[in-house]
């Protein structure tokens, strides 16, 4: 279970980018060899793989409604490798240490996604683009922030990730009629029609 601080931030970050936090991973371990990263992060295949993909996050998170187009579908995506991060930062931990781990993972991966998908669905209340641009680098920071962090400070970075996702949770709720909105425009709007 010393591992649940660094799987608490990376499910965080999972959740926001989880492409992203696979890169900082295994870029970190390719340069640093780390005990807690496990090897197979560090393949050039999956590091190719998570760099493709989060080429297209990068882009696609910055149109409006494209961006909540590809939150949707990532909502299958994000948790699920939050979990699977947990479950390999476990290593060769029990089972029942491996699955506690999986379940903090994906479920951090979880709401810090449903902050995420709903902050953009508020953002897109509003019909000009900068805030949508503005609110993605911010992310993608807060991302490589907090993990590059969590392999240095595991613990104050899990801190940082807590504050970060109750931040976000309240921010939602207070939010909730721009989530609405946002939702009902997004429902109304062809994505692939409206960014031409």
């Amino acid at each position: 279970m010393e591992s649940l601080p660094l799987v608490f931030s990376s499910g965080w970050a999972s959740g926001i980018n989880a492409y992203l936090v696979v890169l900082v991973l295994g870029i970190a371990e390719r340069l640093g060899d780390l005990a807690q990263v496990p090897d197979v992060l560090a393949r050039w295949d999956v590091l190719a793989a998570a760099g493709f993909m989060y080429a297209m996050e990068f882009i696609a998170d910055k149109i409006p409604y494209i961006d909540s187009t590809w939150d949707a579908i990532s909502t299958a995506i994000r948790p699920t490798a939050g979990a699977v991060i947990g479950v390999l930062l476990a290593g060769e931990a029990s089972t029942l240490d491996q699955a506690v781990l999986g379940v903090v993972g994906g479920g951090t991966a979880l709401l810090s996604h449903l902050v995420k998908a709903g902050g953009r669905l508020a953002i897109n209340s509003s019909p000009e683009p900068v805030t949508n641009v503005v609110a993605s680098v911010t992310e993608d920071f807060a991302v490589l922030g907090v993990v590059w962090f969590a392999l240095e400070q595991p613990r104050v970075a899990a801190g940082i990730a807590g504050v970060l996702l109750v931040i976000g949770l309240v921010l939602l709720v207070v939010l909730a009629r721009l989530v609405r909105r946002g939702w009902r425009r997004w429902k109304r709007k062809d994505p692939l029609t409206s960014s031409a």
